[in-house]
C-alpha cells in the first residue's frame, strides 16, 4: 500500500533540522559520493538539500568534509565492491580525524542482509540507511552526531512517498523530476524491485507544481525519472498515463523534456503519438532491449519478443523520423548460446541505434537468474561483448555522420573538457556537440550547425541567429 508521509512527519524532521543547527560540535561540511543511475543522482540532490537546510555546506573533497555520505548502487556486483572499497578508504582518514562522520545509504544498504554486514564488517561507519528512510536524514544524522553512536535504519517495506523535501540541484539549467518510484517487472537479473520496492506514482499535481516552479527558476530542461515511466499512473485515479503527464508538463512552458527509463512492453501508441505531437519532448528515446533472443528474453522475464520490440522501434521511427534510439544490452546471460548472441547482433543491425550501453551479465544474489544453470564463462562473455561493441560502433559512426550539415538545437551546459575555447551541450537526440563559444552561452539553447563527427560526439558551428528559449 502506498503511503505518503504526513505533515506531522515532515514537521518532525524540520524540528530535527533546527535542533541540529544548534548542536554543539556538529559537522559543518559534507561531501556526497554518488553511484549508479539518474535516480540516485537525484536522491543525492535531495540529501544535499536536507544537509544544507541543517546548516551544512558542501566540501569539494572527501578529505575536507566533516561528514561523508556514500549514496550507493547495487545493480551490479562491481558497483557494490567499488562503493565498499571507497568507504573503507575513509577508515584511514578517520584515524587522523576521529570526529569524521561516515554514512552509507541507498540501494546497497536496502539490499537484504547488507545492513547487518555493515554493522559486522565496517565498525567505522557511523550511519547507514535505506532508500525508504532518506527523508529521515535530519533525525538520523542528529542522533549520530549528538551521541556519537551508530545509527542504522532500514525499512523492509518500500512504499513511502515523501513530498516537500528541500533540493540542492546540481545545475540551474537542467533538473531531474522523479515521477514514480519502484518497479513491478521483476526481471530475473535485476535487484531493483527488491531494493526500490513496488511501483508508486507521485500525484500529477505534485509533479506539475514542481515543474512550474522550475520554469519560474529558469530551468531549460527537465528529465522525468522512474524505473519504468511507461507505467506511470496505473494506481492513480483520473485515468492518468505517462502520455497524459507529458502533455500536461509541456503546458508549463518548459522548453525541453526528457525521460528515463521506458520498458518496451508498456510503450503505447498513445505515448508515441504524444511524443510526435509535443515539440518540447526531445527526439531521443532510450528503449532497453537487453537481448535479441526470444529464448533469453523469456528467461529474463521481459514480457516481449524481439518481433514485438522491433514493432515498437519501427512505430517510433514512423511517427518521429528523426528520433534517436538508444538501448541497454546484456551479454552472457545464463544459458546464452552463440545463436542467442547472434540474435542480439541481428537486433542491433535492424534497429540501427544511435548508441548502446552494453554490459556483461553480473549475478546478483537474491535474484532468480543468479541460481540459473549454465552460467557463461567470463572469457566467452568478454569475447561476445567485444563483438557487440564493434558492431554498434559502426552504427554510431553512421548515425553521427548522417547529422553532418544539419541544424541542431543545443542546450549549452559547460566548457568542453578538452578545450576551454569550446563549449559543449546536447542536442535533442541526446548527443554531445562541441562548438566554439563563450561562457555567456552557458544556459542558453542555441542553433548549431554540425560540421564533423567524432566517435561519440559531434562538432559544430554556432549560427548567428539564436533560438528563442533563453
Amino acid at each position: 500500500m502506498i503511503r505518503k508521509i504526513t505533515e506531522e512527519e515532515l514537521l518532525a524532521q524540520q524540528a530535527y533540522v533546527r535542533a541540529f543547527r544548534h548542536l554543539p560540535g556538529r559537522p559543518e561540511t559534507y561531501h556526497i559520493v554518488t553511484y549508479g543511475c539518474q535516480m540516485n543522482a537525484h536522491d543525492s540532490e535531495k540529501l544535499a538539500g536536507m544537509l544544507e537546510a541543517m546548516g551544512m555546506t558542501a566540501a569539494p573533497t572527501r578529505e575536507e568534509a566533516d561528514f561523508v555520505l556514500h549514496n550507493t548502487c547495487c545493480i551490479r556486483d562491481n558497483a557494490e565492491r567499488k562503493a565498499l572499497g571507497n568507504v573503507t578508504w575513509l577508515k584511514e582518514i578517520k584515524k587522523i580525524r576521529p570526529s569524521l562522520l561516515i554514512g552509507v545509504c541507498g540501494c546497497m544498504v536496502q539490499e537484504k542482509g547488507m545492513a547487518e554486514k555493515i554493522l559486522n564488517q565496517y565498525p567505522f561507519i557511523d550511519l547507514a540507511f535505506g532508500t525508504g528512510n532518506q527523508y529521515k536524514l535530519p533525525e538520523l544524522l542528529y542522533r549520530a552526531a549528538e551521541k556519537r553512536e551508530r545509527v542504522v535504519a532500514v525499512e523492509e517495506e518500500q512504499s513511502t512517498l515523501a513530498e516537500g523535501l528541500p533540493i540542492r540541484r546540481e545545475s540551474p539549467w537542467q533538473a531531474y523530476v522523479t515521477i514514480m518510484y519502484g518497479c513491478n517487472n521483476f526481471c530475473t537479473y535485476c535487484i531493483v524491485p527488491y531494493v526500490r520496492g513496488r511501483e508508486r506514482s507521485r500525484e500529477p499535481g505534485d509533479i506539475l507544481r514542481e515543474v512550474e516552479q522550475l520554469v519560474r527558476d529558469g530551468t531549460k530542461e527537465i528529465m522525468l525519472l522512474g524505473q519504468n515511466v511507461n507505467s506511470y499512473g496505473r494506481e492513480l485515479a483520473g485515468g492518468w498515463t505517462f502520455a497524459k503527464l507529458l502533455r500536461e508538463a509541456a503546458k508549463t512552458g518548459i522548453p525541453r523534456i526528457r525521460f528515463m527509463t521506458s520498458h518496451p512492453k508498456d510503450l503505447t501508441d498513445e505515448l508515441i503519438e504524444t511524443i510526435a505531437q509535443t515539440p518540447s519532448v526531445q527526439r531521443h528515446f532510450h528503449l532497453p532491449a537487453q537481448s535479441g533472443s526470444d529464448r533469453i528474453l523469456k528467461a529474463m522475464n521481459r514480457h516481449y519478443t524481439a518481433e514485438k520490440y522491433l514493432d515498437r522501434a519501427e512505430a517510433l521511427r514512423a511517427a518521429v523520423p528523426d528520433i534517436g534510439l538508444t538501448t541497454d544490452l546484456i551479454v552472457g546471460f545464463p544459458g546464452e548460446t552463440e545463436a542467442d548472441f547472434e540474435d542480439t547482433l541481428a537486433l542491433v543491425e535492424k534497429v540501427d541505434y544511435d548508441s548502446a550501453f552494453t554490459f556483461i551479465y553480473s549475478p546478483r544474489v537474491g535474484t532468480p537468474a543468479a541460481s540459473l544453470p549454465d552460467q557463461i564463462p567470463p572469457e566467452v562473455s568478454a569475447e561476445r561483448i567485444d563483438r557487440l561493441i564493434k558492431a554498434q560502433e559502426q552504427h554510431t559512426e553512421k548515425r553521427l555522420n548522417a547529422l553532418i550539415g544539419t541544424r541542431q538545437e543545443v542546450l549549452v551546459t559547460d566548457f568542453s573538457r578538452r578545450d576551454e575555447t569550446m563549449m559543449t551541450g546536447k542536442c535533442g537526440r541526446n548527443i554531445s556537440i562541441n562548438f566554439r563559444g563563450t561562457k555567456a552561452d552557458i544556459g542558453r539553447i542555441l542553433p548549431v550547425r554540425v560540421v564533423s563527427a567524432g566517435r561519440t560526439t559531434l562538432r559544430g558551428e554556432k549560427e548567428i541567429q539564436e533560438a528563442s528559449h533563453e
